[in-house]
């Protein structure tokens, strides 16, 4: 299988497991110190083919993910949630650990996401379902990031990351149903 649009990972031990997943070509940004050279050139893969932003499930990964969408619109994302990024030896977290079929199916599920999510989930919403505030929020939004493959979150940065992962409402509300 031969994705379309351009991969962007954090390094090259990412690159080698994307390509022993599938066919896909990278831009690796080597680390969270994204250059103004990386951004160019990755805005320039945007416009011709498209990018998939596909960072670690932590902080450094979270950070780029966002530097880079918000200087490069249109992005779609994918995710590998934490226990499929985990190194067999349990001594490292990364998008390099996963497994093939793992990687081939977080990069399937974003070929299908919006690229410009429309506003479907508000964060009203969020608060009726006690995921913003109070007792065993915090947990709810850690199971809802899994079920929806999006990760943990704040109550803003969730908001956020239902509309960047194009999420819809019947999807977000069978997420919750299994809460």
């Amino acid at each position: 299988m031969k994705i379309q649009e351009i991969i962007v990972v954090e390094g090259k031990d990412d690159t080698v497991a994307i390509k022993r997943a599938m066919n896909a070509d990278t831009i690796e940004t080597n680390g969270s110190a994204v250059n103004d050279a990386i951004i160019e050139q990755i805005r320039h893969a945007q416009e011709k083919r498209g990018v998939i932003i596909f960072t670690d499930p932590d902080y450094p990964g979270d950070k780029i993910r966002h530097t880079i969408s918000s200087q490069v619109p249109g992005c779609k994302h994918a995710f590998l949630p934490k226990q499929q990024a985990i190194a067999k030896s349990g001594k490292g977290l990364g998008v390099e650990h996963a497994s093939s079929i793992d990687i081939r199916s977080a990069l399937q599920e974003a070929q299908q996401m919006q690229a410009e999510p429309v506003e479907l989930i508000t964060f009203a919403d969020l608060h009726l379902l006690g995921l913003t505030a109070g007792a065993g929020a915090k947990e709810k939004r850690e199971r809802l990031g899994v079920a929806l493959r999006i990760g943990y979150a704040n109550a803003k940065q969730l908001h956020h990351r239902l509309m960047k992962f194009g999420i819809t409402l019947e999807e977000f509300q069978e997420a919750v149903k299994q809460l």
